[in-house]
C-alpha cells in the first residue's frame, strides 16, 4: 500500500513538473473548486438541498473571491458548510501554493524552482522585490489584518446587539471575506442595514483597501521601514496614485449624481458614496445600498470601476490599475509622436507594455463575449447583463439582483467568467494555448506590413 501511494505521488509530481506554470495554476484552482463543490454537496453540511450546479457556483465564487451567489449561504449551509465556503475564499485570496510554499520556506529556508515559477506566474512582481520577502509579507500581513478585522467586527456586532457566539462567528467570516475581497456575507441583505453605521463602514473599507492595494505595496513598505535606503518601486507609486484618483472619481460621482445616495441624510450620504466607490474599486463586493435602483450613469461609472479593479498581486480582481496605466502611456506617447513610452518620467519596458495591451484586449473581448452569450440565454435588460458580466470577470460580486434567476446556461457562463477572472485572462489563455503557441513559435514566418 505504501509503495502504491508513493508511485501515485511520484506520478502526480511528474505530471505537475511536465506542465507549464499557467497550466498548474489552471488545474490547481480547478481542483480547489471541484473539492469545494463536493464538500458543499455533503448533506450533513447543508440546511436545505441545493442543486449540484448551485454548489459548483458557490465553490467557484468562493475560490475566485467573487461573492456572486445564486442561493443564500446562510439559509443553505450550516456552520460546517459556511466554514468550507470561508476556507475556499481564504485559499482563493492568498493564492494557489502561497501557504504551502511559505511553510516550505520556513522549514527548509529555500523554495524549489517549480514553486518559484508558479508563484512568478500568479504574482507579477517588480525586479526590486524578491519572492521570499513577498511570501513572508503575504502570510504575515494576511494573518495580522484578519485578526484585527475579527476583533473590530466583534466589537461592532456586539454593539449592535448580537449574542457573543454569533458575533464571533460573523466577525471571523466577514473579516476574512472583506480582506480577501470575497464579498460573501451571512446576511441575506448584505450590509444595507448598516448604511449609516460609520464603524462597520470603516472596518470593511479598511480591510478591503489593505487587501486590494496588493502585497507588492505591503512588501515595498515593509522593506522601506526596515531600510530607509530602500526606494518604493515605480509599481507601488503608480498603484497608490491611480487608486486615489479613481476612488476620488467614484466618490464624487456617487455623492453628487446618484439619487439613491443623495436621498440619505448627514454622514450617511458620505458613507454610502465612499462605500459604493470603494466596493467596486477594491472588488470586495459588499454593498450598503441597492445597485438595482441606481441611475444609468452611475451604473456605467460602477462598471468602469469594476472593469479597472485595483492592484496586481493582491486580493482584488479587475483588469488592474497598472494595465490601465500602461495602455494610457502608449496612447499618450503615440499622440505626442514619441517612440519612447513613458509614465511619470520613467520608460516602461516593452515586455510590460506587450503584456498590458494583450491583457486589455483579451479582457475586453471576454466581457463582450460573455454579454453576447447572455443576451441569447437570458431575458434581462442589457445593463443588468453587462453589470453581471463585468462583476463576474472582475471577481467583484456586485449584482443588480439577477444572479439567482439566471438559467442553467447563464450560471455556467458566469462560473467560467469568475474562474477566468481569478486566474487572470492571460494566465487562462496561456494555460489553454501554451503548447500550441510553443509549436508555432518554432516555425518561421515571412515579415509583411499592415496598414493601421
Amino acid at each position: 500500500m505504501a509503495n502504491l501511494l508513493k508511485r501515485i505521488s511520484n506520478r502526480y509530481l511528474r505530471i505537475q513538473i511536465g506542465r507549464t506554470p499557467q497550466q498548474n495554476l489552471f488545474y490547481g484552482f480547478l481542483t480547489y473548486i471541484l473539492v469545494g463543490s463536493f464538500l458543499l454537496s455533503l448533506p450533513f453540511l447543508q440546511k436545505t438541498s441545493p442543486s449540484i450546479l448551485d454548489n459548483i457556483f458557490i465553490a467557484t465564487s468562493a475560490v475566485s473571491t467573487t461573492g456572486l451567489v445564486t442561493i443564500s449561504v446562510f439559509d443553505t449551509y450550516n456552520m460546517g458548510g459556511q466554514f468550507i465556503v470561508m476556507l475556499l475564499f481564504q485559499i482563493g485570496g492568498i493564492g494557489y501554493l502561497t501557504f504551502t510554499t511559505f511553510m516550505l520556506l520556513s522549514t527548509t529556508r529555500r523554495i524549489t524552482r517549480w514553486h518559484k515559477s508558479i508563484l512568478s506566474s500568479e504574482f507579477t512582481l517588480p525586479v526590486t522585490i524578491k519572492i521570499k520577502d513577498f511570501l513572508k509579507s503575504v502570510i504575515l500581513f494576511t494573518l495580522i489584518m484578519e485578526i484585527i478585522g475579527t476583533i473590530l467586527f466583534f466589537i461592532a456586532f456586539k454593539m449592535n446587539g448580537m449574542a457573543t457566539g454569533e458575533a464571533l462567528w460573523n466577525a471571523l467570516f466577514h473579516s476574512i471575506s472583506a480582506f480577501c475581497t470575497a464579498g460573501f456575507s451571512l446576511f441575506n441583505s448584505g450590509f444595507t442595514e448598516y448604511v449609516d453605521d460609520g464603524f462597520i463602514n470603516f472596518i470593511i473599507s479598511f480591510l478591503a483597501i489593505c487587501g486590494s492595494l496588493g502585497f507588492i505595496v505591503v512588501t515595498d513598505f515593509v522593506l522601506w521601514f526596515k531600510n530607509k535606503k530602500h526606494k518604493l518601486s515605480f509599481t507601488t507609486k503608480i498603484i497608490l496614485v491611480g487608486f486615489l484618483i479613481l476612488l476620488s472619481f467614484g466618490f464624487s460621482f456617487f455623492y453628487f449624481f446618484e439619487p439613491t445616495v443623495a436621498s440619505l441624510d448627514g454622514a450617511s450620504r458620505s458613507y454610502a458614496a465612499f462605500f459604493q466607490a470603494m466596493t467596486a474599486m477594491t472588488t470586495v463586493g459588499f454593498n450598503t445600498v441597492d445597485f438595482g435602483a441606481f441611475a444609468m450613469p452611475m451604473l456605467v461609472a460602477t462598471v468602469f470601476l469594476m472593469y479597472i479593479g485595483a492592484s496586481p498581486s493582491g486580493t482584488a480582481g479587475g483588469m488592474k490599475i497598472t494595465t490601465l496605466t500602461a495602455v494610457l502611456a502608449i496612447m499618450k506617447s503615440r499622440l505626442r509622436g514619441s517612440k519612447r513610452i513613458t509614465f511619470f518620467g520613467r520608460k516602461i519596458p516593452f515586455e510590460r507594455l506587450y503584456i498590458a495591451t494583450s491583457s486589455f484586449i483579451f479582457y475586453t473581448s471576454i466581457i463582450f463575449l460573455g454579454v453576447f452569450i447572455l443576451t441569447f440565454t437570458e431575458g434581462f435588460n442589457l445593463e443588468s447583463i453587462i453589470f453581471e458580466v463585468a462583476s463576474a470577470l472582475g471577481t467583484v460580486g456586485l449584482s443588480m439582483g439577477i444572479t439567482g434567476d439566471l438559467s442553467s446556461i447563464g450560471k455556467i457562463v458566469i462560473i467560467l467568467l469568475m474562474f477566468i477572472g481569478r486566474l487572470g485572462v492571460l494566465t487562462f489563455g496561456l494555460a489553454i494555448w501554451s503548447k500550441q503557441a510553443s509549436k508555432e513559435g518554432e516555425e518561421t514566418y515571412l515579415e509583411d506590413d499592415i496598414a493601421v
